[in-house]
Parts: C-alpha cells; structure tokens; sequence
C-alpha cells in the first residue's frame, strides 16, 4: 500500500465553514473578516470583549536539537490540540505563520504533516492572509522614508555610517546580504551601503507578534531606532514620522488569522519570527486571545528548546505576562540516532545503542525546561522504520530523567494517535504543578544575561566578543536598555556555534559576533558565530520542483 503524501491528505480534507470552526471557540460569524470560506480574521471588537473571560492552560511544544532527518513539532503540535479534543478538551493550537524563503528554499511547507495538519495548507504556506506582505511593506517605508530624509537635507543629522536600519523581502537571496544603495546619481541620492534580512528577522516582525493592540504596537513602532548622529544621538522612526503610516500598514496584520485542522478543531495561525534569528514564536495576540476562548491551548517554540523555548520563556512569557503549564519536548528515533553518530544515510538500520547516546541531547532539553519551574513530558514522533528496542531507549532515558514519553503516531492516525499524551498533559496541567519562572532577572546586566543563558542553556564554559562588541553592550546599557531582555541568534543545529556539533557538548565558547538593539520590540539580538539574518537558497532548491499540475494544483510544496 503506498503512503500517501502531505498535500495528498490535504486535498482530501473536508473542510468545514470557517465561522462554524470559530462557532466552536465562541466566535460569532460577524466577528469573523472573511478571506474565503476557509480563512479569517477575528475582529478586535470580539478580542476586546472577550477579555472578562478567565484563561485557560497554555502548553509549548518543543524539540531536541533539529537534524535533517526531522522532528515534526509542528505535527505534534496540531496532534496534540486534535487529542485533547478528542478526549472532550475545549482546545486549540497557536501556530507561526510560514516564510517563503524556506518554502521555496530547502524546508518546504510547514503546516505540520500527514494526519495532522492544518488547512487549506497551499494558503496558508504561499501568500495566506498578506501578514508578511505587511510586515515588509511597512519595514521598507521605514527605509525609504529614511533615505529619503537623508536626500532631502537629513535635519536629524543622520550619520550614514550609522545606519542601523537595513530592507527585508521574504525570500531566501543571499546577493542582498551587503548591497551600496542609492547609485547612479545625485538624483538617486547619497550613496551608502545597506544590506537585507529576511522578513521573518525584522523588528517590524518582532514587534507584531509582541504587541498587544493597535496603540502598543505604534508605541513600539515608534521607538524603532535606526541610526544615530554624528553625536551617536539615537534617531526614532518616531522622529521620522513613520509610525502612524506604518501602523497602518500593520493594522489588518495585528488580528489573528484562524483556520482549522483536519479535523475541523480551530487553530490561529499568526506572525512568523525564526527561532535562529529572531524569538520563534506566534503572536502575544493569538496566544492571549485564545487561552480566553479555550481551556487548553497548544502552541509551538521554533527549533530546538535551547533556541524557541528559551525564547518563550524568556521573551515573550516575560513580556506578554503568560504562565505555561507544561512542556512537550518532540523527539524521534531518526534524530537522536544522528545526535549518537549515526549518518543520514543509514537511518534505516536499527542502532539502539546510537539512540541511547543521542538521548544525552534530549535529556539536556528537559533539564533546561525545568530551570524554568515548566514539568516536561516527551512525545515520541514515530517513523515506520523505528524498532521497538529502540523506542524503549527514549523511554527509559526520559525515565531516569523524571518524566515520562509516549510513543505517538499522530502522523498516520491523527487524534486517535496521540490520545495518551493527551490525557497526561491534561493530568500534569491541572496538577497545578508549574512553577514558571524566567532564566535571569530583568536587571542582570546585559552581558551577564548573554552570558547565563550560554552558560546555563548551552552548557558554553564562557562567551568572547571583541572590544567593539563589548563597548556596544556598556552603551546599550549606560542608554537604559540594560532592563530588555536578550534574543540569541545561533544555530538550530547544536547547543553550541558549531553546526556539526552534535549531542550535548559541554565546555565549547560562544563567540558574539554583533549586538542588534530592537527596542521597538524590546528586546536586543545578540549575533553569535557564523549566524546569518538572510539565509541563502541551498544548491537545488525547493523552487526547483514546484509547479501547477495539468488540474491547475500545487505540486511539490510538499
């Protein structure tokens, strides 16, 4: 019997009306703004209102540390919402909406996978609702705004070696990283280098998925620094007067977009942050709006928990106010065995003892969930090819870690799949068990946060940096930035700077590279070892193979 692939399941998917999915949370059909029958946004006005309800459990999917064999928490995820409806649970899940640079790039689509995916699936990883076609029109105002100040006699005193401010496109293009802007003539301006960063890594975005309502996000909108002066004077978007127009721009952004599941359960879909660049998770809005409309609420961290939940727990659970119940940290025979020496090539033989020793990884993913008072379980993602001695070894090495794990198969069997996971995450979230709090404290100095988390995350024996990147940490903090939390731009692929790096090295440097204040999003980036904010497209790309078939659908997105 042949599999059937992703995009084949979703085309069969039998999609319900989108108002009688939000019927199900409590949405009445004149709070929803249509794009098609399966596709909405849900008005402010009903957001507003439905904040006298109380909160329910909200509860992060993570990862171990990501290889290419993949881990699927995205899957896991939308699993997991689908079972804890399943076992009568009031729940839905909050996701990231996808980027088209790793659409089109080497990742493909990412609506979660087989049985548990979220549709219509070709919208939702291609142009959706417009959110990030928003977010880059907005940032790219605030550039051309500011070029255009400089070129008509730059009043503020713009410094041009002092432009912090860079363009975006959602699109993998590495030609874009460094780039000389304004060419060609004193009709086109004074030239200056500048460069782009992929969407997902704007501050525009960061700032989006932070804000709580149309007045925060032009506040942070308007503190957008984007160069300094001469005098190393910070110069606003405020200051240009760009917040009002770009708020604009953002304004049909800010509301969550809902869409459903195969299993017709709801899900809100919004914002788009990377893990590796960026703080990895979906929108303060989404999250805040559903745990008022459910009593559980799955939502996802991007990468592994070194990268997407540190980032949760320290950025947005801080920022936003929330209080996660509970952890699942999604681990599959394939990575662990890579994680214990095994070649991709040879996956497929059974290695049970490469799983133990891969298994390291994920138990230093569940001490670090614990450093932040969040009770762990793990959801074993399984491949047809994983054998039962090797299953038995994530199980027993969760075991002696003092959680438990479960085998699921919500790929193949939806719900159904993953009911036991379900029913113990709803015993560990009402148990009352979490004890939630952040890695370090709003005053440690700016350096000393990098320093914990790459000293207690990353088990680094210590962070390094030039004299010039020191300098920038005393003058964000001497600015009175010293308070914002930190973003770490690092690599998915391992605890450490070093992508090769696999398992749970111990004792490794981590080098700081380049510090980024956002301080819109209230936050400051700190660029670790060879990270890049605009990704390249691998050899043979994505694009390469996707194409409309002779019926006019979408092959090869999936």
């Amino acid at each position: 019997m042949s599999v059937k692939s992703d995009i084949e399941i979703a085309r069969e998917a039998r999609m319900k009306p989108i108002a009688e999915v939000g019927a199900k949370i409590g949405v009445p059909a004149d709070a929803l703004l249509n794009y098609g029958p399966y596709k909405a946004k849900v008005a402010f006005d009903f957001i507003n209102s439905a904040q006298k309800n109380r909160d329910g459990k909200l509860i992060l999917v993570t990862a171990v540390t990501p290889t290419p064999a993949g881990e699927g928490k995205t899957t896991t995820t939308v699993g997991l919402s689908d079972g804890l409806n399943r076992i009568g649970r009031k729940a839905m899940s909050c996701l990231r909406e996808p980027s088209l640079g790793p659409c089109f790039g080497v990742k493909g689509g990412a609506a979660g996978g087989g049985y548990a995916q979220v549709v219509p699936m070709e919208d939702i990883n291609l142009h959706f609702t417009g959110d990030f076609h928003a977010i880059t029109s907005a940032h790219n105002l605030l550039s051309a705004l500011l070029d255009n100040h400089i070129y008509w006699g730059n009043q503020l005193g713009l410094d041009a070696r002092r432009i912090t401010w860079r363009r975006v496109m959602d699109m993998n293009d590495r030609a874009l990283r460094s780039i000389v802007n304004s060419l060609g003539g004193t009709a086109n301006g004074f030239p200056r280098e500048d460069g782009f960063d992929i969407t997902v890594a704007s501050e525009v975005m960061a700032i989006l998925c932070l804000a709580m309502d149309l007045k925060d996000l032009e506040r942070r909108l308007g503190n957008i620094v984007v160069g300094y002066t001469r005098e190393r004077k910070p110069v606003l978007a405020r200051d240009l007067k760009g917040d009002g127009a770009m708020t604009v721009l953002l304004k049909d952004a800010l509301m969550p977009n809902l869409v459903q599941t195969l299993e017709n359960n709801p899900v809100f879909i919004h914002g788009g942050p990377f893990a590796n660049i960026a703080h990895g998770c979906n929108s303060v809005l989404a999250t805040k709006t559903a745990l008022k409309l459910c009593d559980y609420v799955v939502t996802e961290a991007g990468f592994g928990a070194d990268l997407g939940a540190e980032k949760f727990f320290d950025i947005k659970c801080r920022k936003a106010g929330l209080t996660p119940s509970a952890a699942v940290i999604v681990a599959t025979v394939r990575a662990l065995k890579m994680h214990g020496g095994v070649a991709k090539d040879d996956l497929k033989n059974e290695n049970a003892a490469a799983v133990a020793k891969g298994c390291d990884n994920l138990k230093r993913h569940l001490e670090n969930v614990r450093k932040f008072g969040v009770p762990p379980v793990v959801a074993i993602n399984r491949f047809i090819t994983d054998t039962d001695k090797e299953i038995a070894e994530v199980m027993k090495a969760a075991e002696s870690a003092g959680t438990k794990a479960f085998v699921c198969t919500h790929w193949s069997d939806g719900s159904k799949g993953i009911e036991a996971l379900a029913r113990h995450v709803v015993d560990v979230t009402d148990s009352g068990g979490a004890k939630f709090k952040p890695l370090y404290a709003d005053d440690l100095p700016l350096w000393d946060k990098v320093k914990t988390i790459a000293t207690e995350i990353y088990r680094a024996s210590e962070i390094v940096a030039d004299t010039s990147v020191r300098n920038q940490f005393k003058d964000l903090q001497a600015a009175g930035y010293g308070h914002l939390p930190v973003c770490m731009a690092k690599t998915q692929y391992s605890f450490s700077t070093d992508p090769s790096l696999r398992g749970a090295p111990t004792d490794h440097v981590v080098p700081i590279r380049e510090v980024r204040l956002a301080a819109g999003a209230e936050f400051i980036v700190a660029i670790t070892g060879e990270i890049m904010t605009m990704p390249g497209l691998p050899k043979v790309p994505s694009a390469n193979v996707i194409r409309l078939n002779e019926k006019g659908q979408i092959e090869g997105l999936f």
